[in-house]
């Protein structure tokens, strides 16, 4: 190496990634959180198998452990947990993807010999040349293991079950679809109609979204530096769900607007795409580090606002006492309504998760209430589906509040609650996304 050159970090395959993926999720990171970091490790152009490996071994991870508990003879140690989660990456590329069965056994057993232990890669080799010759009698198994049958933790399975008696099966399978690429054209620089124009000449194809004015739906993903004008602002990654926010608030000329736990910004920056006359928009955020990324989206798009790091739940250490016309509560929840694209929630969430962020998004809720302004509104918004985040936390709320009253959201899009509206993932292509609208007396 050239004296002064610093070498990189070492590389890493990409079967071996998705497992190092894997594995940090299993012990309680989050996969936004890991991906960044492995794969700059990854040679050029495996990357994207890196992605697709540790999405997918995540997205169907609770049957693939059903499946490996049927085909180890004892379980494997604590510390083999590596082990552990290469083989669930194993299994995936056999059970969900095209890579053909010899490549999917020989390239994994590759990966297991650079961990270190001799007889690991005789045990992945093993375990998948035996899934191979059982995969139509585990199939016929695990059609009466609940976990196994629709891939989610049983925790999960029921409470969409009680949440939604005649919808929680297709909930379940939609979240275990892939997710669509949803845009958001950012109608400062140009109309939807224009933007399409633009991915067609760049022989993107894609469509707009019949639910939302500025949304446009490829048909097939892309990374985002092919996307035309990405880079100068022209648009952002969205789903229709999640620019139905900026609709509601109705924000205008003149407006004071708070958006509360606003990270990663994605509908401070449609806020302001909407609305170039605001007064002000203060964004708030608990962690820091989170309002970079706000900083970053706001850079790219040329837009301004005033970023606040700080706890919603205490307003008294950073509001300065001037009223909001408008605020956006993007409350803090289980994301039980976007596991479509967040696959390692189905790891990462516990059974008493929804009663512990009940109590803070009724927290956020009320100290948010005297920060606006009378006959301001303030919309609440969660992308959860479970009504112990929505609906149970707005109609005590209401109760408890003479000055509030209940809008009617009056949408195409969703379905109507006692206290809200309610999108169930994947209806008309969206996420899972639950708004409510509260105008003070």
């Amino acid at each position: 190496m050239p004296a002064g050159k610093r070498q990189g970090p070492p590389q890493t395959g990409a079967r071996l990634a998705a497992a190092q993926a894997v594995q940090a999720v299993a012990e309680g990171r989050s996969l936004a959180e890991v991906l960044p970091e492995l794969l700059p490790r990854v040679p050029a152009g495996e990357g994207g198998l890196a992605q697709e490996l540790a999405y997918g071994a995540l997205r169907w991870h609770p049957r693939l452990d059903w499946i490996l508990s049927q085909l180890l003879e004892r379980p494997l140690r604590r510390r083999d947990r590596d082990v552990h989660a290469l083989l669930m990456v194993g299994l995936y590329q056999c059970l969900e993807t095209r890579i053909p069965d010899h490549a999917a056994v020989s390239e994994t057993v590759v990966a297991a010999r650079s961990l270190g232990r001799r007889w690991a890669a005789g045990l992945v080799n093993a375990i998948l040349r035996r899934y191979l010759k059982e995969r139509e009698s585990l199939e016929a198994r695990w059609q009466s293991v609940p976990t196994a049958l629709y891939a989610h933790p049983h925790w999960l399975l029921e409470v969409y079950r009680q949440a939604w008696p005649d919808d929680w099966t297709a909930l379940l399978e939609a979240n275990n679809q892939r997710p669509p690429m949803t845009l958001r054209v950012n109608r400062r620089q140009q109309g939807r109609a224009a933007y399409l124009q633009r991915l067609e000449d760049a022989g993107l194809g894609a469509g707009a979204h019949p639910l939302a004015a500025d949304a446009v739906v490829l048909d097939e993903p892309v990374p985002v530096d092919r996307l035309p004008g990405f880079s100068s602002g022209a648009v952002s990654v969205q789903d229709a769900a999640g620019q139905q926010a900026a609709a509601l608030l109705d924000v205008q000329p003149g407006h004071r607007v708070l958006d509360l736990c606003a990270a990663p910004g994605g509908k401070t920056c449609h806020i302001l795409e909407v609305q170039p006359a605001l007064a002000e928009l203060v964004a708030v955020d608990q962690a820091p580090t989170r309002l970079h990324r706000v900083q970053e989206n706001l850079d790219r798009l040329g837009l301004s606002a005033r970023l606040v790091a700080g706890d919603g739940a205490r307003p008294e250490d950073w509001w300065d006492g001037t009223p909001f016309h408008r605020i956006l509560l993007d409350a803090p929840c289980t994301a039980s309504g976007v596991v479509r694209r967040h696959p390692d929630i189905k790891l990462l969430r516990e059974h008493g998760d929804p009663d512990k962020l009940q109590q803070l998004q009724a927290a956020l809720l009320a100290a948010a209430w005297p920060l606006l302004a009378p006959g301001g509104m303030l919309v609440y918004a969660t992308c959860s589906v479970l009504p112990k985040e929505n609906d149970e936390v707005l109609g005590p709320f209401v109760a408890a509040h003479q000055d509030a009253r209940l809008i009617a959201i009056d949408a195409p899009w969703g379905r109507s609650l006692a206290c809200g509206r309610q999108i169930i993932s994947g209806e008309s292509g969206m996420d899972g996304f639950y708004y409510a609208c509260l105008v003070k007396q």
